[in-house]
Order: C-alpha cells, then structure tokens, then sequence
C-alpha cells in the first residue's frame, strides 16, 4: 500500500528544472521520499502485525523503526535549512512533498491508533485478571449495619506481570 514509489517517477511534458540548485534540492527531497517510503512501509507491516495479535513479532521491527525515524528526521532537517533555495528553485517539488508528507502522517495516524487500540485492550485484560484475583482474596464479611465490608489493604494481593514475552 506504499503510494509514493509511483509518484516519484517525472510526469510526461513536464521538463526538470536544471538549474544549480534544482539538482542539489531534488537529491533531498528524493532522500524525503525515500525515507518516508522505507519507513511507512515499515509502519504498516507493523500495523498489519499487531491488528492479527501478533505483538512479539512486532516488537522485533523496534530497532529498525528506529533507524528509519532517524534518517527520516535527518532528511527532513536537511530539507528544512534549504526550504527557502527549494521554494525559489522547485517550488512544484516542494508542493509535491508536501502533498507526500500529508499522506504519510495519515498513515502514521493509523498506526498510532492500532497501537493504541492494542495497548488499551491490554490494559483492559490485565485489569480484569487483577480484578477477579482480588474478588477471591477478599473475605466476603459484613459489618454491624448489614453492608459488606470493604477489604483492607491486607487482603488484597499484588499482581506481578512478565514483561518479558
């Protein structure tokens, strides 16, 4: 689902500006390009593997994610301190990367919500195991006025969790 590979390609009739500085602002935004491109594939092979549940598997793509956010922060930098020369130079560049840039975080947008999605069910899970553990630890008493009593801080019982999967 990686849209911007096609979109790199020159348009037919549409001539590159050859200018000094158009050379210079290409090669960076072909390094933009190239980095959102590794890096949203990344995300959604990430994204597909945490919607099918498999988590650990996930976590394993963490170092590369990384290294790919990196480059990506790298280039975009680099295409910042030379915003001005590109907007001069390829100002039809500059609103193509923009365009570019738009999807890339709506797709950054939908990884976040898996992982949010994920880590609140998880939560949810680990909440309900802790729940009905302390449900059977806790004596069922009532007090003099008929209502139930509420367990002290001595019957209820820690629960300890691996993170390591």
């Amino acid at each position: 689902m990686n849209h911007f590979n096609a979109s790199r390609r020159p348009m037919p009739g549409q001539r590159p500006n050859n200018s000094p500085g158009s050379t210079e602002a290409r090669k960076l935004a072909e390094d933009l390009m190239d980095a959102m491109s590794a890096l949203l594939g990344l995300i959604e092979r990430e994204t597909e593997l945490v919607r099918a549940g498999k988590v650990r598997e996930a976590m394993t793509l963490e170092s590369q994610k990384q290294e790919l956010s990196r480059r990506y922060v790298g280039a975009v930098s680099q295409l910042k301190a030379s915003q001005a020369q590109l907007s001069k130079s390829a100002p039809e560049l500059l609103s193509t990367l923009h365009r570019h840039h738009d999807a890339f975080r709506a797709m950054l947008q939908v990884n976040l919500t898996v992982l949010a999605t994920a880590h609140a069910v998880s939560e949810s899970v680990v909440r309900g195991v802790n729940a009905e553990i302390q449900k059977r630890n806790v004596p069922n008493t009532y007090t003099a006025a008929g209502r139930r009593a509420t367990p002290g801080p001595r019957h209820i019982t820690p629960l300890a969790v691996s993170r390591s999967l």
